[in-house]
């Protein structure tokens, strides 16, 4: 191996250890902001609501502590802000980049917040106004877009995985597109979280896969933001899994719905989510189909959607659910990182 050979190698060496060592900490502090917060919001009496028409398993989780995605997101924050310290005196580049990273994972995380709020603390069992929510979350997806285009210069450039190409996109095609990717993962994600684990589960391998994309195309921020996001999950993981401590509640599930979009569209590679996301896209078409189905028959297509609780109702345990959407996502995250 020549001098340059080595170089390369023990580059890639220390790399490796600078982002398990971040995934390590991220998690180490998500544990512990768990351990804090899960008492706080049992204190405070933020539990579940569970619906009368929905799994009679589901009756029981009454009262869990929800709005668990405060764990991930102060995680978020605070190994952000320790990143971004220490890159601003070497890399201002790399620093620069990671805050809009962190701020379209962060800001749908808080509209979710503000419906959780409502819901779970001041009682209002409708929480905030779909019209108010929906302005919210175009209001982060918008500034994200922009701020991507405008401001970092990225270039409407787009990855079409089953030819292996780029492309360009016009921008007044590339903007409305962008912003329907952001909406649509966030709800997304949103209609996978139903039961014990299985959006945690879910999402953290889509986000190991979009990191370790992030890593063979050499983006580093985003590498930075994938490893504290991963190492967050994880540590939130321990509790969500069944029978769950806590729930994430739309916090959590619009933060992570934000925050795999925001990486994908970083990475120019959005139609990417069609292969890695194909189980909260399932989730999504089944309440689509359910909803037309019933209004133009009366009936339903499945027991009850989305099709979690389908599974669920036919005698499928929580685990096993979990299991294997999370194995058919690992799947896909092997294929989506060979099409790339």
């Amino acid at each position: 191996m020549n001098f340059q050979g080595k170089t390369d190698l023990l580059s890639f060496v220390s790399n490796m250890e600078f982002q398990i060592k971040i995934v390590l900490i991220s998690f180490i502090v998500s544990v512990v902001a768990s351990m804090i917060v899960i008492p706080i919001l049992k204190k405070l009496k933020v539990g579940q609501i569970e619906r009368d028409d929905g799994p009679q398993s589901h009756l029981k989780k009454q009262g869990t502590p929800t709005m668990g995605g405060i764990i991930i997101a102060i995680t978020i924050v605070l190994i952000t802000a320790f990143l971004y310290v220490m890159y601003n005196v070497t890399e201002t580049g790399i620093a620069k980049n990671l805050l809009p990273l962190a701020f379209v994972t962060v800001g749908f995380g808080l509209v979710g917040f503000v419906d959780d709020f409502k819901k779970l603390v001041l009682k209002n069992t409708k929480g905030l106004k779909p019209a108010y929510k929906m302005i919210g979350l175009l209001i982060v997806a918008v500034a994200f877009t922009l701020y991507l285009v405008k401001i970092l210069n990225i270039g409407t450039q787009t990855y079409i995985p089953i030819i292996k190409q780029y492309i360009d996109l016009p921008i007044w095609l590339y903007i409305p597109f962008a912003i329907f990717v952001l909406l649509a993962t966030t709800n997304a994600v949103n209609l996978t979280d139903g039961i014990d684990g299985l959006s945690t589960s879910v999402t953290t391998i889509i986000i190991t896969a979009l990191t370790v994309i992030s890593i063979i195309l050499g983006v580093k921020e985003v590498t930075l933001i994938g490893c504290t996001l991963i190492g967050a999950c994880l540590g939130f993981l321990l509790f969500n899994l069944h029978p769950a401590k806590v729930f994430m509640g739309d916090t959590g599930s619009l933060l992570l719905g934000g925050a795999i979009a925001g990486m994908a569209l970083y990475l120019k590679m959005p139609l990417i989510l069609i292969i890695l996301a194909l189980i909260p896209i399932i989730e999504t078409v089944s309440v689509m189909m359910q909803v037309l189905y019933f209004k133009r028959t009366g009936n339903r297509i499945f027991k009850m959607a989305p099709i979690h609780h389908h599974f669920e109702l036919s005698g499928w345990r929580e685990n096993k659910i979990v299991s294997v959407f999370s194995i058919i996502t690992l799947i896909l995250s092997i294929v989506a990182i060979n099409v790339i």
